[in-house]
């Protein structure tokens, strides 16, 4: 069995507007973790095939107008536990793992979700709703830089 793997994700900050507010979409992983909508990256597709597939898989939510000139990484490492370390042992995949998530922002009109298998819940927060559930660092400048260029943009 390999232990070390290095991996690459595509994810999505979804906003959109409700009454003059934006409100961003985070989903709850089996983890109980909140973050944004991602996956990895399949073989053959390019980025923008990645989110559109990761989100609807997870959300539900075809309609998505990507921002432009906006693409934000962040690399981190964790260890697989739980349902995940034994997944990852069964597939003889590594359980240290080296991410780079790659983060595109999306508009849409859609309200109603439909969550996955994957997750356990979801909710369209405020910005400060949003930091407030954010665990890791890197979600949160993802999310403090969505909102710099949308308030821009």
């Amino acid at each position: 069995m390999k232990y070390l793997a290095f991996e690459k994700s595509v994810g999505c900050v979804i906003y959109r507007k409700s009454e003059g507010e934006t409100l961003f979409l985070l989903v709850q992983y089996r983890s109980w973790q909140w973050d944004f909508p991602k996956g990895h990256v399949e073989e053959g597709e390019n980025e923008e095939q990645t989110l559109r597939r990761e989100v609807l898989e997870e959300t539900g939510i075809a309609d998505l107008e990507i921002l432009p000139n906006f693409r934000e990484s962040v690399h981190y490492f964790y260890t697989a536990k739980g349902n995940e370390k034994k997944e990852r042992i069964s597939q003889g995949r590594g359980i240290y793992i080296f991410k780079n998530a790659v983060y595109y922002a999306a508009q849409t009109n859609a309200q109603a979700v439909a969550i996955d298998f994957e997750n356990k819940a979801y909710a369209w927060l405020t910005h400060e709703e949003v930091l407030s559930r954010l665990i890791n660092d890197g979600s949160k400048k993802v999310i403090n830089e969505v909102v710099k260029k949308i308030t821009k943009h």
